[in-house]
């Protein structure tokens, strides 16, 4: 409900960009309005935070995936009273959609003029303005035939096809011979040599608003063919007046209603008044840098006029306001093509900034960075914006750009080994079993932030970086990664790492969960909202900020309450609280929680305390699919405090709460935006049902990893190297026995002066002892200490009775020797 208590306004957007081509949430308000989304996994770091929901589709193209995307948002919140699309190959699907729910905006027959070239160029020839012969092409006789009447060279292209993907040109009925014709209406048209000028703007009931000419250096057909494409737009005020007159006839000739629209023209002939005729025209934001520039350059938004247009909002005030001023600024554009055949690694990319005839922004690829085969302008090889004081200004600067910038890359060898770095490492007793893991399935490189040591016998190399900062740990993973001649990947496992890591994939290029999601994951509020939004996993829950809201908040949810920190790990921080007094009392320990790498976040989290045993789920997800695959029996230790003292690993698809946590977790990540990696969930077994405690976007840790390999024969190491290098892992179970470890503490805070566990090993069902702790170390138990602990026992047998009954014997065999620290100021 809203403040006045009206059901909010549910508005659906298509979206497809992952730069910041339009701006949402200064379009609309998020918090009045139900803003949902129906985007990719690409695109949805470039959201609004604030949006009411997200689907993610594989492509926004997919109509069925998108049709039901649209239909769950529907049914979670209600009949939109607008959808909007801003991209044109989704403006299809915006009007088809508004048909189904009966929602106003734009139907497939207004916009027919625009999207159907077939139908464009019939209204537009019935209307008396240039446009070239035009016709069907189902086939080669139908090509030959135009042909015959028109001459070679001819070009045909896709009937609703957008950017010149599709497009052909014949020189010959040779050419044509050789040509594969797809299931999708194509036309035919003259091949027309002249200059093709592009002209954007808007247009309303009154005539046209605001325009600006520009003059392509090359064509969209040639980037397609390996050339640079360029814009800069013309000040010549002669031609100016004579392109605007016939863009004020085109547009009204296919539309009477308000429209933001990018022609295209020929213009043949010498002089400053040419012979003008139409190539193409859109009703939407021109593609490329123009919507960007526009807003840069001139003051003008062009998504937000379309997205006020398409939900019928009033246009923006800056519209009117620039549009009667003069020029005083003209600017320009430049693409850069791929100069290999994608997917590709950049080697090297020199930057143009800074230059006194050159570009004020661009977008460059690091060398290192990956370069996927994504169709669209957003995902050239590189983009630049420019802006001068004359048309010839801009024309050099971008011609200088062109003769300067040196793209190089090198094409991906997919027959050759694939590299994986790693991010962090981890203690070796902890981790070392994958880096073997790792090891063996690929190159494996480390980025950290100290000189390897044990590590150096798993690495074919390594780079030097500190702590999390993203520009430092992108250099040393692009560095990493620059030599790869085939795929190449990055993965953590390090929690403090996790976000850092999200960033440096998504500038490189590589597979990853996205920053978006990894937040979520980390921040315990986000998982909460989102989780409470989706109508899962309810619990009560609260964000408070000093013990008397938490008092408050605590009433409300009803004792026992858990308190935590926001972002920590390792359930440092992390109590329960069974009444008033209990609260107050470990409020501070909660609040001066730390763990060395990790913002704690303003505030702590209060969540009702759930009921029942805890099971960890790891979860191998690729495109969306989410597989379980081991569960993990928590043993809990140190109430009130959260310490996890074992993990054990068995068959659990008999139990009867089996479908309900795989039903939990799928959607939980769903929720998140978690679409890729190997994911490490806990869940509550409540009476009521499961709860989701956290949903963690990274290996898990203390060894459930190992355990789910000796319990079922499913390596998560290996699932996911293979998923940081773009491949689907197999996921197949050689076994289904029980697997479990164990860990020691001393009884009291205490120094460590020796350890054995040299009988241990010959324990029937004993995998491995791993000492934890070296003589001088200080253990210092709950809450005092993190993971205070002596030793490891990992057990493999046939059932959870027989791996109890090893760690018991093994338990016994371990020899320790420690003295007590009676407070930690007295340990020396």
């Amino acid at each position: 409900m809203s403040p006045q208590g009206k059901v909010r306004d549910h508005l659906v957007v298509i979206h497809r960009w992952s730069d910041s081509y339009a701006d949402y949430g200064s379009y609309v308000d998020h918090g009045t309005h139900n803003v949902s989304y129906v985007t990719t996994s690409r695109a949805a770091r470039s959201l609004p935070e604030r949006a009411a929901a997200v689907r993610t589709v594989g492509s926004t193209e997919d109509g069925k995936a998108v049709r039901a995307a649209v239909s769950s948002l529907v049914e979670e919140l209600g009949k939109p009273v607008r959808i909007v699309a801003l991209h044109e190959v989704d403006l299809d699907m915006a009007a088809d959609l508004r048909a189904k729910f009966g929602v106003p905006g734009q139907r497939s027959d207004e916009l027919a003029p625009f999207r159907d070239k077939l139908v464009m160029a019939g209204r537009l020839a019935a209307a008396g303005i240039p446009v070239p012969p035009t016709r069907p092409a189902a086939d080669r006789a139908a090509v030959r035939a135009f042909a015959a009447d028109h001459g070679w060279p001819v070009l045909i292209k896709p009937v609703r096809g957008t950017a010149s993907q599709g497009v052909v040109r014949f020189a010959s009925e040779e050419d044509l011979d050789r040509y594969e014709f797809q299931d999708v209406p194509m036309l035919v048209q003259p091949y027309v040599p002249h200059d093709i000028l592009h002209v954007d703007g808007v247009a309303t009931e009154e005539g046209l608003a605001v325009s600006r000419i520009s003059r392509y250096l090359h064509t969209c057909l040639e980037f397609t063919e390996g050339l640079a494409l360029g814009s800069v737009e013309v000040d010549d005020p002669q031609l100016t007046a004579q392109v605007g007159k016939f863009t004020a006839e085109v547009v009204r000739a296919l539309s009477p209603g308000p429209l933001v629209f990018h022609l295209e023209l020929f213009a043949s002939g010498t002089g400053a008044a040419p012979q003008l005729q139409v190539l193409e025209v859109g009703a939407r934001p021109g593609g490329a840098e123009v919507p960007l520039v526009w807003k840069e350059v001139h003051g003008i938004d062009l998504m937000a006029v379309a997205f006020a247009m398409q939900t019928g909002a009033s246009l923006p005030t800056a519209m009117y306001t620039v549009a009667g001023q003069e020029q005083a600024e003209f600017g320009g554009w430049l693409l850069v093509p791929w100069p290999a055949s994608r997917p590709c690694r950049v080697i090297g990319a020199n930057s143009q900034l800074g230059r006194r005839s050159g570009p004020y922004t661009e977008r460059i690829p690091v060398a290192g960075e990956t370069l996927a085969d994504i169709p669209g302008y957003e995902h050239a090889g590189a983009r630049f914006r420019f802006r001068g004081r004359r048309t010839a200004d801009v024309e050099a600067a971008v011609s200088s750009t062109i003769e300067d910038f040196d793209l190089r890359c090198r094409p991906l060898d997919m027959s050759a080994p694939g590299r994986v770095v790693l991010v962090g490492s981890g203690g070796r007793p902890y981790r070392e079993y994958a880096f073997a893991a790792a090891a063996a399935q690929c190159e494996t490189f480390l980025v950290t932030p100290a000189e390897p040591t044990w590590q150096l016998g798993y690495l074919g190399g390594y780079r030097v970086a500190p702590g999390t900062d993203v520009d430092a740990l992108t250099r040393a993973v692009a560095e990493c990664v620059a030599g790869a001649r085939g795929r190449a990947g990055v993965l953590t496992w390090d929690e403090v790492l996790l976000e850092a890591t999200s960033e440096v994939a998504s500038r490189l290029g590589l597979p990853h969960i996205s920053p978006a999601a990894a937040h979520n994951c980390r921040d315990k509020l986000s998982t909460r909202r989102l989780l409470h939004k989706a109508g899962l996993s309810p619990v009560r829950f609260a964000h408070v900020r000093g013990r008397a809201q938490a008092l408050r908040e605590a009433s409300a949810i009803g004792y026992p309450v858990v308190l935590k920190p926001r972002s920590l790990a390792g359930s440092v921080g992390v109590v329960i609280a069974q009444n008033a007094d209990e609260l107050v009392a470990l409020y501070q320990h909660a609040s001066d929680a730390a763990y060395p790498g990790l913002d704690p976040l303003e505030g702590l989290m209060l969540e009702e305390f759930l009921e029942g045993p805890e099971i960890s789920v790891d979860s191998v997800v690729c495109e969306q699919d989410v597989r379980l695959v081991n569960v993990a029996r928590k043993r809990l230790g140190f109430a009130p405090f959260f310490e996890e003292v074992g993990h054990l690993v068995s068959p659990w698809r008999h139990e009867p709460w089996a479908d309900d946590v795989v039903a939990l977790v799928v959607t939980a990540h769903h929720a998140l935006g978690v679409d890729s990696g190997v994911t490490h969930a806990e869940v509550r077994l409540t009476p009521a049902g499961p709860r989701l405690v956290e949903l963690n976007g990274r290996l898990g840790g203390d060894f459930i990893p190992y355990l789910g390999y000796l319990a079922t024969g499913v390596d998560l190491t290996a699932a996911a190297v293979e998923l940081a290098l773009g491949n689907r892992p197999s996921l197949q179970a050689s076994r289904d026995a029980c697997a479990e470890v164990r860990f020691l503490y001393p009884s009291e805070d205490s120094l460590v002066c020796s350890l054995d566990v040299s009988a241990v090993a010959a324990v029937p069902g004993v995998v491995e002892v791993v000492p934890l702790a070296n003589p001088g170390s200080r253990l210092l138990l709950p809450p005092r200490g993190v993971v205070p602990r002596l030793a490891g026992i990992i057990v493999k047998g046939g059932t959870p009775e027989e791996c109890g009954d090893a760690l018991d014997r093994a338990s016994a065999l371990v020899r320790y020797r420690t003295e007590p620290l009676r407070t930690v100021a007295e340990a020396p």
